[in-house]
């Protein structure tokens, strides 16, 4: 089940995932899990950095099914384990630029052995923006619920 949220230049979606809260928080936080299913379907990361504490850093690049690196990063800013996770987001430009910045924030909430994780993100430039990132995170935690499934940690 997912709830999708795009009146405002904000995104919410949440998304049950049939796993333990722990486990699923987990996922967001260890870069070895992360690589799994991290990115919209098709995109494989290749490289990822994840310093899971607040004022910590954090770099992903994915390739796109056709080839193309799109580039990822931001700052932790609270950690609440098992509960939630904040940070900032922003794209990375081949020299290493940013582009606008948006904060995530992340719940994970127990619902009888499984996670109710949602997805909040603010601060978008445009509707353009903020409706990138409701396909590209519909489609990740599509992938994330997809790699509990498989691995059948629940």
């Amino acid at each position: 089940m997912a709830d999708v949220t795009t009146e405002t230049l904000e995104l919410t979606i949440t998304r049950r995932i049939e796993a333990p809260r722990a486990l699923v928080f987990k996922a967001w936080t260890d870069p070895a899990l992360a690589v799994r299913w991290w990115g919209p379907r098709g995109f494989t990361v290749i490289e990822c950095q994840m310093d899971a504490r607040p004022g910590g850093a954090y770099r992903k690049v994915m390739r796109s099914p056709e080839g193309n690196l799109h580039r990822l990063r931001g700052v932790y800013r609270e950690i609440v384990a098992p509960e939630r996770l904040c940070c900032t987001f922003a794209w990375e430009d081949e020299q290493g630029g940013l582009g606008p910045e948006t904060q995530l924030t992340v719940t994970f909430a127990e619902e009888a052995g499984a996670t109710r994780l949602t997805l909040h993100q603010s601060g978008f430039a445009t509707q353009a923006a903020r409706d990138a990132h409701h396909a590209g995170w519909s489609s990740t935690l599509e992938r994330l619920a997809g790699h509990f499934a498989a691995a059948g940690e629940h």
